[in-house]
């Protein structure tokens, strides 16, 4: 049997008859978009994410972007993000029509490193063409970045800081959530995410009471919030007051159904991923460049499993003939994207990130991967004489 990279079907298998039962009550009700399902989901997610507020919306790209929009971004603004990570990242910032700065990440974490984001925000104060206006941060590969020295530089400069933790939701520091340090975390429940749904979706958790009519307000086209309509004297449906440019991001009623029940046994999985962590790390020690490394106190989801190794695309192919899948996560970094070439004029040294572009490569990863498979795949790795 092939090995998959990520194992949907044994987690499917243990809560699919729940799943489908949430999902055929939906098909039954019929409200499919914002239904009851999507309200007690959101309650749900606020209270595993100590959180105030939870609001579900279409995708994790979305989420960041209403974040941006929540707090007022906008043109002449510089957004600090990381240029290890998904697209999705800086890809939002442009919408708002600010500008991404970008900003190397530590070597050994792979997240946004605090002492070049103090240096690049001096950089962009310095030149005086743009105003900084936020940070984001990513969670790579499900580790959380250094949100209490990110926060002391948030606050030095009075800046929002903002958690993009599409992998890494459920990770924690010292026992609290990235929400401790960040304004607001954004979430996607991409099939392959450690919290995943079986389509496209996502969220914000924020105990911002503003931040959250307004995310409200540009999820579903701008439209009113209950103190702008009551402002308005307008009596009719809010939706039909449009007072922002906002968008359409809602999280269909039946993925809000599947992640109800992935929800329940979230906290369950990510102590099961820490067991798999632990046996690859310890078997693979000494024999790539370097396995992941997990700050003291820190809790990684481990959205992937990702080594090094001088040879990664010797790895890589020798892996293929084994029948063994892997994942480059990532090949360019976000400053050598093509599409990103207008944002990159003046940038400083990302030299890290361009180095472990170079040597990164993930393995196959889930919370129910076997103690047999995991042997077959790491006597595969030791096998590369390359």
């Amino acid at each position: 049997m092939a090995i998959p990279f990520i194992d949907l079907g044994t987690q499917r298998a243990r809560i699919g008859a729940k799943i489908e039962a949430g999902v055929l009550k939906v098909i039954g009700h019929g409200a499919y978009i914002m239904g009851p399902e999507v309200k007690a989901f959101e309650a749900d997610l606020a209270a595993f994410a100590k959180s105030k507020h939870a609001l579900s919306c279409a995708n994790g790209t979305d989420a960041i972007e209403l974040i941006l929009l929540g707090l007022g971004i906008g043109e002449g603004d510089a957004v600090f993000v990381p240029a290890f990570t998904f697209v999705a990242t800086a890809e939002v910032v442009p919408m708002t029509r600010a500008e991404p700065v970008f900003v190397d990440i530590d070597a050994r974490t792979y997240n946004i490193d605090p002492v070049k984001l103090e240096a690049a925000i001096e950089a962009v104060i310095k030149e005086g063409r743009l105003k900084p206006a936020a940070i984001v941060a990513v969670d790579l590969f499900g580790q959380p970045a250094d949100y209490p020295a990110l926060k002391l530089i948030a606050d030095k400069y009075g800046l929002p800081l903002i958690s993009d933790s599409a992998q890494g939701f459920g990770g924690t520091i010292d026992g609290k959530q990235p929400l401790e340090w960040a304004v607001a975390t954004a979430t996607s429940f991409y099939p392959a995410k450690p919290l995943g749904c079986y389509g496209d979706g996502g969220a914000v958790v924020t105990s911002d009471d503003v931040l959250q009519d307004r995310l409200i307000s540009y999820r579903v086209h701008g439209g009113a919030t209950p103190a702008d309509a009551a402002a308005a004297k307008f009596e009719h449906e809010t939706k039909y007051l449009n007072v922002r440019i906002g968008m359409n991001s809602r999280l269909d009623t039946i993925q809000a159904a599947v992640l109800i029940e992935k929800l329940a046994i979230f906290g369950e999985e990510i102590e099961l991923r820490q067991a798999v962590a632990k046996r690859y790390n310890e078997a693979l020690e000494g024999f790539v460049t370097s396995v992941p490394y997990v700050k003291d106190g820190y809790v990684s989801t481990w959205a992937q499993y990702t080594i090094e190794h001088e040879n990664r695309d010797g790895l890589q192919l020798h892996l293929r003939e084994k029948g063994i899948p892997t994942a480059v996560y990532y090949p360019i970094p976000l400053h050598q994207q093509p599409g990103y070439a207008a944002f990159t004029s003046g940038t400083r040294d990302l030299s890290v990130s361009e180095a472990k572009s170079k040597t990164v490569i993930s393995l196959p990863f889930s919370p129910y991967l076997t103690a047999e498979t995991q042997n077959e795949i790491v006597e595969a790795v030791k096998s590369f004489k390359g």
